[in-house]
């Protein structure tokens, strides 16, 4: 039997409108093209505050909802969420959701552990990234309950409240949030990993992940799978994505040269050869299928990529007419 095919999204380099690589306008394009466009079905934004600037994820999927029909829209992922007051996102969120009549997405994840400078924003917001976790966690509980709910009490660690009712709730019921983590690529410790696998099984609706194997996806999502169904819920329901990069040119040198280069900017940092071929589709474009070709039969769904490349149109149309159309071939 044949793997099943992949579906695409196109995750915007939005802290590229810090970094000089593109403009509020020409991410708008992007947008245009991909709304236009058969291979790609989503469409994400980085998110972060003081650690790794950006625009706004917030206001700029509004901009999107505004001007898209069809495409699924989310961040990926929301770095700030537990920094972020979750009656007021609550609200900013289903206020979104009604703009995209249902297209939404949200992913969330702790941020503090990979690259940025996460003590800037617990510096300024006042919280220790130590307890962005649990945050993360009681944020969720606090939105799932807010938007389907009215007259909504609450006594948590961080947050209480009483009687809330918020008006108007997302179209979408149940509002779906998704976890993402990776845990491996900073601390591949067992109990840690588990952890955050059991985290998802046991929170969310979907899974994001990055810079893994696909032997290593297919052992995860199984294993995700198996805890849903001890936590009594139906594995069946939970979706997913991976989070890749893409750079295409016949010159697979030059392709991952360019590549390290923008994401070393983009993240402040200096990742290994092996940390960005894990993470990146390279080179020509039959080598790019091949790469993207590997995640069927993973059983991961979608794999939404991200161009590296100061020339972010024309990666664009190199993808879309010489690399998604051949993938599920």
């Amino acid at each position: 039997m044949a793997a099943p095919a992949l579906t695409f999204g196109l995750t915007l380099a939005n802290r590229g409108v810090v970094l000089g690589i593109n403009t509020p306008a020409q991410l708008l394009e992007l947008t245009d093209r991909a709304e236009a466009a058969e291979g790609f079905d989503s469409v994400w934004v980085g998110d972060s505050l003081f650690a790794k600037p950006r625009l706004d994820a917030l206001t700029l999927l509004a901009a999107i909802a505004g001007r898209t029909r069809r495409l699924l829209l989310g961040p990926a992922c929301m770095a700030s969420f537990p920094l972020r007051d979750p009656l007021v996102f609550a609200y900013e969120w289903a206020s979104l959701d009604q703009i995209a009549e249902g297209r939404t997405r949200l992913i969330v994840c702790a941020g503090g552990g990979s690259a940025g400078d996460w003590d800037a924003e617990a510096r300024a917001l006042k919280v220790p990234v130590g307890e962005r976790q649990k945050r993360l966690e009681e944020h969720v509980t606090i939105l799932r309950r807010l938007w389907s709910e009215d007259r909504v009490s609450h006594q948590g660690q961080f947050f209480q409240f009483e009687d809330i009712t918020l008006e108007p709730k997302p179209v979408q019921q149940p509002c779906r949030i998704w976890l993402a983590n990776n845990p491996w690529t900073v601390n591949p410790d067992p109990a840690r990993v588990e952890r955050a696998l059991r985290r998802v099984a046991r929170l969310a609706d979907g899974w994001q992940t990055h810079s893994l194997t696909p032997e290593i996806l297919t052992e995860y999502w199984g294993t995700i799978r198996e805890y849903a169904r001890e936590e009594g819920r139906n594995p069946d329901a939970l979706e997913n994505c991976l989070y890749h990069n893409i750079n295409v040119n016949e010159d697979r040198d030059a392709a991952y040269a360019e590549t390290k280069r923008f994401l070393d900017a983009y993240y402040s940092a200096d990742f290994s050869r092996e940390r960005i071929e894990r993470w990146s589709a390279l080179g020509s474009p039959e080598e790019c299928i091949e790469n993207l070709r590997s995640f069927r039969g993973t059983g991961i769904t979608r794999v939404t990529i991200r161009l590296c490349s100061w020339d972010q149109l024309g990666q664009l149309d190199r993808v879309l007419r010489e690399v998604l159309p051949h993938v599920n071939a």
